[in-house]
């Protein structure tokens, strides 16, 4: 393909994503303030869910073309992105206190996927009955969210009791900004994947780099335009919501679906038990410890996150 198309297309990607972005976040707002739900809430379940879609969308195409460790390994690698990079620089930009009532169960879950998928992933392989544990885990995570929801709602109601007057047409519009946004999202994100990593290999960027950064950090694209978005617009709890509540399903949701398509049994490369999985369970931990105990994050910590995150992808290339 010619260059000039290639950039022109990648060019495109970037401009869907970046007003994408923009769409997804002030359909998001306007949800969390028409229902009374915080923010964290719907930055943990609706955005989370549907910013999520990339990820699930090529590990499970990945088990069904035979490409096991790429499903694997962008599925854990999204994680690792979305902490070490992409909260990285959120923290560090806002260095904002967390609710510990909303925070706290949403966190320790996180740890307890990752730190369960790695024993689960011991042997080499990821077993579709043991890996219902995580899934298990993906169900409290969520009827958690319900729960908190339904009490934020209920003290809501009881501070205001009137309710909030919202003409259909403005409900229409700011519910098709947000599905409008979450589709140019995804699609300027396989834009950029695709045609990035062609550019790359145009200018005679070696593959293995491409695949360690391009993948895994491009199906985290609607993440860090999300989480970008939320700090420009000041909102830094639906960015932190957000990517612990994806990271959540990336860990419990998306390996067991991946475990029931391959027949059962998911083949784990040693790569991913030797060096992902450790990197990612790491993370984590530096990611929840200093709000767990302080009640917030701190700018030390998002340098902390990425410097951990570049000393990963130096591993990788290395």
């Amino acid at each position: 393909m010619n260059i000039w198309v290639t950039v022109l297309l990648f060019l495109v990607g970037l401009v869907l994503i970046v007003k994408g972005g923009d769409w997804f976040l002030d359909g998001a707002v306007w949800i969390a303030e028409a229902t009374g739900v915080p923010r964290f809430i719907i930055g943990a379940t609706i955005v989370s869910l549907a910013t999520t879609l990339p990820e699930l969308t090529v590990s499970v195409t990945g088990v069904l073309q035979g490409e096991v460790d790429l499903a694997v390994g962008n599925a854990v690698g999204s994680v690792t992105a979305n902490l070490g990079l992409i909260l990285g620089i959120s923290v560090v930009c806002i260095p904002a206190a967390v609710s510990r009532k909303q925070f706290n169960l949403k966190a320790v879950l996180m740890v307890c996927g990752a730190l369960l998928l790695t024993v689960l992933c011991r042997g080499g392989v990821l077993p579709f009955l043991p890996s219902l544990l995580l899934f298990a885990v993906f169900i409290l995570y969520l009827g958690n969210n319900i729960v908190d929801a339904k009490a934020s709602m209920a003290e809501s109601r009881e501070v205001r009791p009137e309710r909030r007057t919202t003409s259909h047409r403005q409900m229409f519009m700011k519910l098709g900004m947000f599905v409008l946004g979450i589709a140019a999202i995804v699609g300027g994100s396989q834009l950029l994947i695709k045609y990035g990593s062609e550019l790359a290999l145009l200018l005679g960027v070696p593959s293995s780099i491409i695949g360690v950064t391009m993948v895994a950090i491009g199906t985290s694209l609607p993440e860090l335009v999300t989480t970008l978005t939320a700090i420009a617009k000041k909102e830094s709890s639906m960015s932190v919501g957000n990517i612990i509540g994806a990271n959540v399903i990336d860990l419990t949701m998306i390996l067991p679906v991946c475990s029931a398509v391959s027949g059962g049994r998911l083949t784990i490369g040693s790569q991913t038990t030797a060096l992902d999985l450790p990197a990612c369970l790491l993370l984590c931990c530096v990611a929840v410890a200093p709000p767990l105990i302080k009640g917030k994050f701190y700018r030390w910590q998002g340098g902390l996150m990425l410097a951990l995150y570049a000393g990963y992808v130096i591993l990788l290339v290395m």
